[in-house]
């Protein structure tokens, strides 16, 4: 299921929300505001051919390497 993060520009909250349609509306659930800046996930970037880990724990769990390409 697609849950995207967005931030509100009026409250200034966060908060995910699963998104069927790309063009479906999103509201905040704080202040119902429709002004809502859909947020990059850091889990989704790659950089060139390396695997870009969400945490800084560098490495992966199933062995000691800090580079995923060796591993995966």
């Amino acid at each position: 299921m697609p849950i995207f993060e967005y931030h509100c520009l009026k409250c200034q909250g966060d908060f995910e929300k699963i998104v069927f349609n790309a063009k479906a509306e999103v509201e905040c659930p704080r202040c119902q505001s429709k002004k809502v800046d859909k947020k990059i996930s850091a889990f989704s970037f790659k950089s060139g051919s390396k695997f870009v880990p969400a945490s800084n724990s560098g490495g992966c769990g199933s062995c000691s390497s800090h580079h995923c390409s060796t591993c995966h």
